[in-house]
Order: C-alpha cells, then sequence, then structure tokens
C-alpha cells in the first residue's frame, strides 16, 4: 500500500496501530492473498472511519478478531485491508443479577469467561479455536460447538449489537435485556454473515450460570443402526444432556482415552455430558446405562480429566484435523436431525468408493456433522465429492459448506453452495448493506 494512504489510515487509528509490516500482514492472508497493510482500530469510531476511508478509495477490507475462521469462505476477489478488531475489548455493562452484558466485539470468549466466573456465570459456547476466538467473530460466524445441543448457538445468546457499516456509520440494534420486541432485530442479519455487510464492534449477550458439576458418559454403538435407534431413545429421555455427540469409528480410535491416537475403537461412539447437582447426575446416569442395555450398547463413565481432553479435541476439530493434515478439506453438514445418520452412511460409502479417508463428527441432537477428508488424489476428486454429498444433503433439506480446503479446491467448488434462489435474496441485501463491495467481496454465499 502506497506511502500516502498509510499516512492517512495512521491518521485515524493512530500510528502504532496501522502497519504494512509483512510478518502481520501475512498472518492475515487469505487462499495466497495478502492485505496491504493491517489496522488495529481501538474504538467502534475508529472501525467505522476505517471502513468509510476505505470505501472512497475502492478498497476492500475483511474483518478479524483472532483469526481463527479467516479461511472460511470463497476466495476473495480482492483484499486490500485487514481490519482486526482485537483492540476494541470495553466493557460497556455487565448486569450478574440480570444475566447480561455488553462487549467489545475484540474482546477474545476465553478472557470474558475469566470475568464471569467469579459470579459462576458463563457463555456457554465451546467452539473451533476458542483461545483466541474473539465475541464478534463467534457471532459473525454464528460459531458452536457440542454444547450447542443444550444451550444453542450464539444467535440465541445475543439481544443486540452495534455495527460499523461501510458508510462511517454506528447502528444499534435490539436492546440490553432478553426480551426484545420493537420490531425485526437487524442484528439477527449479521451474525452468520461472516463480515460481509457490516463490522460487528459490540455485541449484547445473555448469560448463563455455571453447571454445579458435569459427568461425561460414553455409549459404544458398535453400528450408526444402533447410534441411530440410541439418538430417538436418548431424545425421548426425560433428561437434559449439556453435550451429545456421535463419533465414528476412526474419531472414536482416536479420542478413546483407553486406545492409542490412530487406533479405530470397535465402532462408533456416542459421548454425552450431564450437568447439575449430583443428584440430577445420578438420576441421568441411571437413565441412560438402562437405555444403552436396552439398545445393546456399552456404557461407561469417563473422568473429568480425559473427558476434558476429548470435548476440546472434538469442539475444536476443523481445526485439529487442518493442523494434524495439512492439506485436508473439512467439512460442515447440516441437516434435519432425523436424516444424520443416514447422510454419514451415505458420505462414508461415497469415501470408500474414491479410497477417501473420512473422519466424521456429529451433534445428533441438532443435526449438525463435521467430515475430514484424506488421501485426496488432486483438487477435482475433491470438488465431485463435495458435489456428490452436497447434492444429497440438499435434497434431505439441509446443506454442506467447506470449513477448510486449499484454494485449489475453493476454485472448482464453491464453498457454501444451496439453492440458486437465495442468491437474489443475498445479493439484494449486500447491496443494501454494502453497496460498495468494500467488505469482503466474493467470499460469501454466490460470491456475493
Amino acid at each position: 500500500m502506497a506511502e500516502a494512504a498509510l499516512t492517512e489510515l495512521a491518521g485515524i487509528v493512530g500510528e502504532s496501530q496501522c502497519t504494512a509490516a509483512a510478518s502481520e500482514r501475512e498472518f492475515f492472508a487469505v487462499d495466497g492473498l495478502t492485505p496491504g497493510c493491517v489496522v488495529y482500530p481501538d474504538s467502534a469510531e475508529q472501525a467505522a472511519q476505517t471502513l468509510e476511508w476505505a470505501a472512497g478509495r475502492d478498497l476492500a477490507v475483511i474483518a478479524c478478531g483472532g483469526a481463527t475462521k479467516l479461511g472460511i469462505g470463497n476466495s476473495p476477489r480482492k483484499y486490500d485491508i485487514a481490519l482486526c478488531t482485537r483492540n476494541i475489548t470495553k466493557v460497556d455493562y455487565y448486569e450478574p443479577s440480570d444475566l447480561t452484558a455488553g462487549v467489545g466485539a475484540g474482546m477474545a470468549l476465553t478472557d470474558f469467561q475469566k470475568q464471569l466466573k467469579p459470579d459462576g456465570l458463563w457463555l456457554p459456547l465451546d467452539l473451533p479455536g476458542c483461545a483466541k476466538g474473539t465475541l464478534g467473530g463467534v457471532v459473525a460466524t454464528n460459531a458452536s460447538g457440542p454444547l450447542r445441543h443444550f444451550y444453542g448457538a450464539p444467535r440465541d445468546m445475543v439481544v443486540g449489537m452495534q455495527i460499523a457499516t461501510p458508510e462511517g456509520k454506528l447502528i444499534r440494534t435490539g436492546g440490553r435485556v432478553v426480551k426484545n420486541v420493537a420490531g425485526y432485530d437487524l442484528g439477527k442479519l449479521m451474525i452468520g454473515s461472516y463480515g460481509t455487510l457490516g463490522v460487528i464492534t459490540e455485541v449484547n449477550l445473555k448469560l448463563f450460570p455455571l453447571p454445579a458439576e458435569c459427568q461425561t458418559f460414553v455409549l459404544s454403538v458398535g453400528t450408526l443402526d444402533i447410534a441411530r435407534d440410541l439418538r430417538r431413545r436418548i431424545l425421548a429421555l426425560p433428561i437434559e444432556l449439556l453435550r451429545m455427540v456421535l463419533l465414528d469409528a476412526e474419531m472414536a480410535g482416536i479420542a478413546h482415552p483407553g486406545l492409542q491416537p490412530g487406533r479405530p475403537a470397535c465402532g462408533p461412539q456416542i459421548w454425552l455430558e450431564a450437568g447439575g447437582s449430583k443428584s440430577v447426575i445420578d438420576r441421568t446416569r441411571k437413565e441412560l446405562e438402562a437405555v444403552s442395555r436396552a439398545a445393546g450398547a456399552k456404557f461407561h463413565s469417563c473422568e473429568w480429566e480425559a473427558s476434558e481432553k476429548v470435548w476440546k479435541m472434538i469442539s475444536d476439530f476443523a481445526n485439529w484435523f487442518g493442523k494434524t493434515y495439512p492439506g485436508a478439506v473439512v467439512l460442515k453438514g447440516t441437516m434435519p436431525i432425523a436424516h444424520g445418520e443416514e447422510f454419514q452412511s451415505f458420505a462414508q460409502q461415497e469415501a470408500q468408493n474414491e479410497k477417501i479417508k473420512l473422519v466424521v463428527v456429529s451433534l445428533p441432537g441438532v443435526g449438525m456433522l463435521e467430515l475430514g477428508l484424506l488421501g485426496l488424489q488432486n483438487a477435482a476428486q475433491a470438488a465431485g465429492f463435495v458435489s456428490r454429498i452436497r447434492k444429497v444433503a440438499e435434497e434431505s433439506g439441509g446443506a454442506l459448506t467447506v470449513i477448510s480446503a486449499t484454494a485449489e479446491v475453493k476454485a472448482l467448488v464453491d464453498v457454501w453452495g444451496g439453492p440458486e434462489t437465495t442468491f437474489e435474496l443475498m445479493r439484494k441485501l449486500k447491496a443494501a448493506w454494502d453497496p460498495e463491495g468494500v467488505l469482503a467481496p466474493g467470499r460469501f454465499v454466490g460470491s456475493i
């Protein structure tokens, strides 16, 4: 980026908060594209001014926090500025008795949890890259892990937010209270928009009490048919589970504390976590033991230390898989709960036919799956596999997103997929919020 432009940006955010250093630019690279500079605004006002400045010069901006989800999305058409929100961390308000807080979007989730813990509260999210992930990034990507089974996704916890627009405006949506009936909440458009409509600078959140105790149970199910039967039985029980995850045989072999990494278990496993008082956990154990016997599954409890390691691995599956197997492809599927095991079985058969190694982690109680692909011969094989199983997912009323892949794979298959009928609506929203195409051009659905 030209020295004059850097000087102008420094006038907005401060000289120390604007850099063209190669190391920092490379850290925020996307699919081989490196920004001309990185800016670190200290406030929402600076973020809005930066966007307005970029829009006036036809420059493209990609917003980020901890950069844990920067690889998700189609390859950008252009990329001039990385706008990092990590310095926007002010706590606007915190009301423990009301279970609400308003926090700067750049605050790391782990730092926020530390502030809540003394009051016996937390934001119940266990998501990929949570050690570095920021609250704004969590909301912008609607990222969630196994705790989604009980607590829901970030969109269920956000009661309001502040957004910086490419016009240089700051817009507040929602409010500070959990119940807000003042009309349609425009903030909902931002949740899961991956920073393509505006930059989230503050989020107002609903908080939750920490469980008194937690206990993990593992059910070895042998086959997907047994897993399907158990899923139905468990969801019909008069109990509440914090987490429910189905691991395929390969992942169960990696995760199970009694087995060596890479050694397959006897079959798929269902991992469950209960939370609450000792009496609640004891009752949950009895219910699960009974239903396991009825379905022909093996049941056992898991010690906290061992289970915590596994939960972290499961929650961080996409990042863990990508780092363990460089060049691997990671997919995320969402679909009606009743179709989860059937889709998984189809994907496994397709992988076997193609001689692709497939590892699957699913949330059977909410209809989500993550799939890791290994042994791909080339980008064309990866794109063909994605297209075939995506077609089945969409026919089941679901969707399939590419979470991690090389730029070569992304060039052959749209990361998002989805029905063509939704593209026009997406384009209209993009045109209304970002008419100049400043924010992450080409990265979202339909390459908008």
